[in-house]
């Protein structure tokens, strides 16, 4: 399996199991900013979801937990890069922004560029026309951030 594979492409015309934990992590995140419910009634709900059996379980356990207990240093890092402020997001940006944020903080087994372009990838498949271009700049920005060696080896830095 290539390293774009396992960072969560699709396989086989099959979402690959870190997509899909992705994809649900997002959907929690997304519900707990508009319901304000417990992360783990939510987290509850979407471990009994059809689409959990195909989710890495520990990855979405991880990325779930991570981003809830950090969402406001998450969205504290981004917010620097941001054209507008956190809470004129919609919820969907600020989710992906946050999971983005997340997976670059702390899953170095994850290529930077990988973590961005699954944000990108949330962001075309779940948010609005053009979001996908901001999370790009924004993550682009938080990667540099976050991971200066990473990004400068690769001759991306800004």
């Amino acid at each position: 399996m290539s390293a774009r594979a396992t960072a969560g492409e699709k396989t086989s015309g099959r979402v690959h199991p870190r997509r899909r934990a992705r994809e649900l992590a997002l959907q929690g995140l997304y519900q707990w900013q508009l319901s304000r419910n417990a992360p783990e009634t939510i987290r509850e709900g979407l471990a009994e979801s059809p689409g959990y059996a195909r989710a890495d379980a520990e990855f979405f356990d991880a990325m779930w937990r991570g981003t809830v207990d950090e969402w406001n240093e998450l969205i504290a890092a981004c917010e620097p890069y941001l054209d507008r402020s956190a809470a004129s997001l919609s919820p969907i940006e600020r989710a992906v922004l946050v999971l983005g944020a997340w997976e670059l903080k702390h899953r170095p087994d994850v290529p930077y560029r990988a973590a961005i372009g699954e944000a990108i990838e949330l962001a075309k498949s779940y948010g609005g026309t053009d979001g996908y271009k901001f999370v790009n700049g924004v993550l682009d920005r938080v990667a540099a951030q976050m991971r200066p060696g990473e990004v400068e080896a690769r001759g991306d830095a800004r």
